[in-house]
């Protein structure tokens, strides 16, 4: 599979299993090695970097984020042999402590 491809059933995924969601795609030409999507949702928020299988190689950077964005909130590369384990930490990450805004 593709990986542009596989961004758009990651995206469909992260819609479905987190409604309301905000789902950004990152500029990498303005800032390189940043991950392929901002999911914002709640309160909180992930970064992740798709890529096409687990072999895939990485761009410079690309793991410098994933480690610095991982220690502010989450933040991993997904691809199909570990979609089900990223999207086991998501829910951890998102929804634990999703809060609810007060009026």
């Amino acid at each position: 599979m593709r990986e542009n491809r596989y961004q758009k059933d990651v995206i469909l995924r992260l819609r479905r299993e987190f409604p309301g969601c905000v789902i950004l795609k990152n500029d990498s030409d303005y800032l390189p090695g940043i991950p392929d999507l901002t999911v914002l949702y709640g309160f909180r928020w992930a970064l992740l970097e798709v890529k096409a299988h687990a072999g895939a190689s990485e761009r410079p950077n690309q793991r410098h984020y994933i480690e610095q964005l991982r220690d502010m909130s989450f933040a991993a590369f997904i691809y199909p042999e570990n979609e089900e384990e990223v999207f086991d930490a998501l829910r951890q990450a998102l929804c634990a402590r999703r809060g609810t805004r007060v009026s």
